[in-house]
């Protein structure tokens, strides 16, 4: 472990580019997925943090990010706001399907439709590690480094299926309402057999009904001695009926007490290239990665990683017991992560989102994320968050966009001067700077630069890039 005055922790990478293209896990394309990667040692969750708001993304301890105006299938990474986030009509399914089992037993038939799995290429694996990685840094504010590092495994997408029911994200093009009402004006009446019969009453909902036939009995009903007058319902009050319900509630009421099956939730550490921190004004649990176990009468049916970072929960990848996937563990486990994060925000106040990973329009198949509103997409351009009703039209013309409205916008966080890039070079810290002048004009100045540009100025002021 590497530390900074203060005992705080660098965060240590390895830059690979990007520049070959691999198989892609959405379309097929055996050579349309390109992205950059780094190889992650050590790495602070504020710096990851950083890193997931510039477009990069985890899985395990390798970190990429799309190159999105020239891979195949664009990756937009999406945030959820959790604070306003309203369950669907599918989430409510969901959680009804988990109700109904938990209180009958009634496994449903079949696979659950609608729960696609994230996948990237299955063959984009990063370089091997440094070994040359030093144990000792000669500069009085650091210690120790690891020597040894963990091997690298082929860089494969960390799955997260999720998402049931129909995609929300679809555009219904807008009719102007003079165009309407010619339509309307110029609409026949239904022919016999086809459409409504004029003759009938319109049709009422069955509860509208029921709340009517109640009314008369009150009505009917003989008034008791003493009472002047028929008193009716007292009205509900606007507040109450306007409010909707909470996601926690229906999350409690799909777990009955007094049923068959229990359904429990557990969380713990687990093995990641993130720092596990504790700060005052942070969550109880700390901020790092964490697994979550769903425990069906003490047996585990699914395992969830989580990331806990300074302003969100960050989902990283659920697996599952296939003799439960038709009960659509991937869409309740991503409901049960937004409640999780709205219980962290009471704690820690600017810990409020909840990041999905990445949207990716062009694939049907994974538009199941913009069912989690309000959300918004990054832009890959200005990194700026743009609500994901803007960029679903823009999407639909084309697979790459530039979200951002504002031409005269671009990347505030750019770093302007490549040597206050920090590197770690033969055990010591240093700005690239000093780098270069040591190495007596350093070739690779342009892949720094590259990699500055990609991670941004804050990152690449604090995270050691490694040099051999």
């Amino acid at each position: 472990m590497l530390k900074m005055a203060g005992n705080k922790s660098y965060t240590i990478v390895e830059y690979f580019g990007g520049d070959s293209g691999y198989r892609c896990g959405y379309c097929k394309n055996d050579e349309g997925n390109f992205s950059h990667g780094m190889w992650s040692h050590t790495m602070t969750v504020q710096d990851y943090q950083d890193l997931i708001d510039r477009g990069w993304r985890r899985s395990g301890k390798y970190v990429y990010k799309p190159k999105m105006n020239k891979t195949c299938c664009p990756q937009y990474t999406i945030r959820c706001h959790a604070l306003k986030f309203q369950p669907s009509k599918s989430h409510k399914k969901v959680l009804k399907k988990i109700s109904k089992f938990i209180s009958k037993g009634e496994l449903p038939k079949g696979p659950a439709e609608g729960e696609p799995m994230d996948s990237v290429c299955d063959q984009a694996g990063p370089r091997e590690p440094s070994n040359a990685c030093p144990s000792q840094v000669q500069r009085a504010a650091i210690t120790d480094i690891q020597k040894e590092l963990p091997e690298c495994p082929a860089a494969t997408e960390a799955r997260k299926e999720a998402g049931d029911g129909a995609p929300a994200d679809s555009v219904t093009p807008r009719k102007d309402p003079e165009s309407v009402a010619g339509e309307r004006a110029t609409a026949g009446a239904p022919r016999a057999g086809m459409g409504a019969d004029p003759g009938r009453p319109p049709c009422r909902k069955a509860k509208d009904l029921r709340k009517e036939r109640r009314l008369q009995k009150e009505q009917n009903r003989p008034q008791s001695e003493g009472d002047a007058s028929i008193v009716s319902p007292t009205p509900p009050n606007p507040a109450q009926t306007t409010q909707p319900k909470p996601l926690e509630d229906f999350i409690n009421e799909s777990l009955p007490d007094n049923s068959p099956h229990r359904l429990e939730f557990r969380r713990f550490l687990c093995d990641s290239p993130l720092e596990a921190e504790h700060s005052p004004d942070g969550p109880e649990a700390g901020y790092g990665s964490f697994h979550q176990q769903y425990l069906l009468d003490g047996r585990i049916v699914a395992v969830g990683v989580i990331d806990i970072l300074p302003t969100c929960v960050s989902s990283v990848y659920l697996y599952y017991h296939p003799d439960f996937a038709s009960l659509s563990l991937g869409s309740y486990s991503a409901l049960r992560e937004i409640a999780f994060t709205r219980q962290l925000q009471k704690q820690s106040p600017k810990l409020s989102f909840y990041y999905l990973g990445f949207y990716i329009h062009s694939c049907p198949k994974m538009r199941y994320k913009g069912q989690y509103r309000p959300s918004d997409l990054l832009c890959p351009e200005t990194y700026a968050w743009v609500s994901i009703e803007q960029c679903i039209p823009q999407l639909e013309n084309s697979r790459y966009a530039r979200f951002n409205q504002d031409p005269e916008a671009g990347d505030a966080r750019v770093l302007k001067e490549v040597g206050r890039a920090l590197v770690l070079y033969r055990r010591a810290v240093m700005p690239y700077a000093a780098y270069s002048r040591k190495r007596k004009g350093s070739s690779d100045e342009a892949e720094v630069q590259q990699y500055a540009d990609l991670v941004g100025q804050d990152c690449a002021e604090r995270i050691l890039l490694y040099r051999a």
